[in-house]
């Protein structure tokens, strides 16, 4: 029977506890077939989205899935193995092969489950940060097509010279998981949780000069359906932004101070993620190998990784590896204060892990971020665009131009000149490059208008130089 909140068809907190039992059952029966200690993730998570384009459905899509990936330790072996097959037969083969495998596997001694000491208790109470909304679960495939049709229709009436683009979009997910790890002594943890998340996105068109296309898109999403912005919002900015696009032109190649908008901020974030987590650096594959506790950025980036905000959209209790989710401050004043590291990476460079790991069914643990945060400053972003005489304000970036190495960065951008603290012409088609240290040394104003709809979050940046290339 379903528990109160529950849909049918859909995961709920019957499911959740389903899948906890299911872990720790799995990994107490890879220990008796031979395992010397495992661990098992298994979820189960369902999946809606809807396009809509020119006022017609596109695409109705509607999944269900589930999975179960085990990983069983022997004499510093292990194997990896992913099923979707749940029943006890199934399962007792699965088992059986996983630890079969994991004979044959080549030993590492750096294989093993986090130490005991580093694991969250058997029966640890894990805080509750409310990243579940049954409203999400009452909205059915019709009730997203009169959305994503709402939200086209607020962007195409900004202006009779829009016209459908990409189409308007709604999707959902839903999800319950758990993960479990356990050695001859029985399971040392067991943990579960379950999330919801929706977004709406819109893209309209409009023609310019010279038979070039202009295209304008937003979106809104949240843990809540209460986050997200009305359709009709979503598509009036969309239009407005089209529509801000016509007559777009190179500028002339040059040095000027760059504000990046929040959403091009976040992009400058992710980047600087994969070079600080922990992999990367025990590679050598990091231009940030050996700097911890020295400046790498200017003194106004404060950057955390803080997987326990309430209804945020990384938020977790535990991490891929059964650790206690912790807020780790990465960057403070602009010094470097500490890598990214699940187990693997942790012992590859002497240490422990600090609760980074992600895991996903058919993969091993890897580093990840929760809710990475440049976090805001005091001054608005429209403040910071003021006080630039003449620069460039980036809102959209194009390609990867990064190596990891060296730090060399350069990325094709679109967005508007700055001139006396305005916004002007619209600008297309150049490039804009920097070494990523001295772009990051060089922050000379953060905003205080964070962008909180996805797990990467930072407000407006501006850099106080960094090459144009143009015309």
């Amino acid at each position: 029977m379903k528990a109160a909140g529950d849909v049918a068809g859909l995961p709920g907190s019957s499911d959740e506890r389903s899948v906890r039992e299911i872990a720790a059952r799995v990994v107490e029966q890879a220990v008796k077939a031979g395992g010397q200690s495992a661990e098992v993730v298994v979820s189960r998570t369902s999946e809606m989205s809807v396009r809509v384009r020119a006022g017609e459905p596109e695409l109705v899509h509607e999944a269900q899935s589930k999975h179960l990936g085990l990983r069983v330790f022997r004499d510093h072996r292990s194997s990896l193995t992913y099923t979707s097959d749940f029943s006890e037969a199934g399962l007792v083969q699965f088992i059986e092969n996983a630890v079969s495998l994991c004979r044959l596997a080549e030993p590492d001694p750096l294989n093993e489950l986090p130490g005991r000491d580093e694991l969250l208790p058997k029966d640890a109470v894990l805080p509750d940060l409310h990243l579940w909304d049954d409203n999400a679960l009452t909205i059915d495939a019709a009730a997203a097509i009169r959305l994503a049709k709402a939200c086209e229709a607020a962007a195409l009436s900004v202006s009779s010279a829009l016209r459908a683009g990409h189409g308007s979009s709604y999707g959902r997910s839903v999800g319950v998981g758990a993960f479990a790890c356990a050695d001859e002594s029985g399971v040392l943890f067991c943990g579960s949780n379950r999330g919801t998340y929706q977004s709406q996105s819109v893209e309209v068109l409009c023609d310019d000069t010279g038979g070039k296309k202009r295209s304008g898109s937003y979106w809104s999403g949240g843990r809540f359906v209460s986050q997200l912005l009305s359709p009709e919002a979503i598509g009036t900015e969309a239009g407005r932004r089209a529509l801000r696009r016509l007559g777009a032109e190179k500028i002339a190649t040059c040095e000027l101070p760059i504000v990046f908008d929040p959403e091009t901020a976040r992009a400058l974030l992710r980047t600087l993620a994969g070079v600080i987590a922990g992999g990367a650096i025990y590679r050598k594959a990091s231009y940030l190998c050996g700097r911890e506790g020295t400046v790498i950025a200017s003194p106004l980036v404060n950057i955390v990784d803080d997987p326990l905000i309430d209804r945020a959209p990384g938020s977790r209790g535990f991490d891929g590896e059964g650790l206690p989710s912790r807020r780790n401050v990465v960057v403070q004043k602009g010094v470097l204060q500490t890598y990214l590291l699940d187990t693997y990476s942790a012992r590859k460079l002497g240490r422990k892990s600090n609760g980074c790991a992600g895991r996903s069914g058919a993969g091993s643990p890897h580093v990840t971020t929760s809710n990475f945060i440049m976090e805001p400053g005091e001054i608005s972003g429209e403040a910071l665009v003021s006080e630039v005489s003449r620069g460039l304000y980036v809102t959209e970036m194009m390609g990867f131009g990064f190596n990891a190495v060296t730090g060399d960065f350069s990325r094709g951008a679109g967005g508007f000149l700055i001139v006396d603290g305005k916004l002007t012409q619209p600008v297309s088609e150049v490039t804009i490059s920097a070494n990523f240290d001295d772009l990051l040394k060089n922050i000379d104003g953060v905003g205080s208008d964070i962008d909180r709809r996805s797990s990467t979050m930072a407000p407006t940046v501006r850099v106080s130089k960094m090459m144009i290339a143009g015309k």
